[in-house]
């Protein structure tokens, strides 16, 4: 049996219209101290992927949207499969994060290895050859608010079963050649700890882009561009900044 289908009967007798919701009792999947891990249908893996896009875990609001579309899908009699589909694309990355993301990797030249103009065609024309998800597949809060990477998802043992299943089921699910996007130096770790174990190849990680928050303006504006070193906060490190771009368009060329 599934995950979808053990939660399948408390999905569709839920009200999602709070975004609590998500943190329903019947909905917990385990708990350890402050930390508690809840179902949500993130389960789709594309199996045809080429690019993965990764974040942490989905947030509270994330998984809200996915639970009700996947209400939805079943009364509206759709099978699981694509229920599941639905939810999962209907919740994934939007708005300004995602066109932070792709100004990014049009900034590293990422497009060329797509045989695009830009990477905007990752949620477009080539949109199905994407596959969205998170280190930690299922929704994680810490004292109630979404889990932000601390504790680390490597060294805690509860955090760390997730990555050793769920994730590692997902990379090896994919093709061994597919492109690992980590959104955040929390989502490369928890990555790199599965290159460690064999999972994937140290190769297949994009590492070293600014997460793509609307949080991190400053340094995502330098990254592509678009702000003079002068004008910088000192919240900003441009020497690192500079050596992160450099290594990265160095990557993307030898893709």
């Amino acid at each position: 049996m599934t995950a979808f289908n053990a939660y399948q009967h408390i999905i569709t007798s839920l009200d999602f219209s709070q975004p609590s919701a998500c943190q329903s009792e019947p909905l917990l999947i385990g708990q350890s101290g402050a930390l508690s891990a809840y179902y949500a249908p993130f389960d789709y893996v594309n199996r045809e992927a080429r690019v993965v896009i990764c974040g942490i875990t989905p947030g509270m609001q994330q998984a809200r949207i996915a639970l009700s579309q996947a209400q939805q899908a079943i009364a509206d009699g759709a099978d699981h499969q694509a229920a599941l589909r639905q939810a999962k694309e209907t919740a994934s990355f939007a708005g300004a994060m995602r066109n932070n993301l792709v100004n990014m990797l049009d900034t590293i030249g990422f497009q060329h290895y797509l045989n695009a103009q830009s990477c905007s065609v990752l949620f477009g024309e080539l949109k199905a050859q994407v596959h969205y998800t998170s280190a930690l597949r299922y929704p994680v809060f810490k004292d109630g608010k979404n889990y932000s990477g601390s504790p680390s998802m490597v060294s805690h043992p509860f955090l760390r079963s997730m990555l050793d299943t769920t994730l590692a089921e997902e990379c090896r699910a994919l093709d061994e050649n597919t492109i690992f996007i980590p959104l955040g130096g929390k989502v490369e770790e928890a990555l790199r700890y599965l290159a460690n174990q064999g999972v994937i190849r140290d190769q297949q990680i994009l590492a070293g882009l600014p997460h793509p928050s609307g949080a991190n303006a400053e340094r995502i504006a330098y990254f592509c561009g678009n702000k003079p070193r002068h004008t910088l906060s000192n919240k900003t490190n441009p020497d690192e900044l500079d050596a992160r771009k450099a290594r990265l368009i160095q990557w993307a060329q030898a893709l």
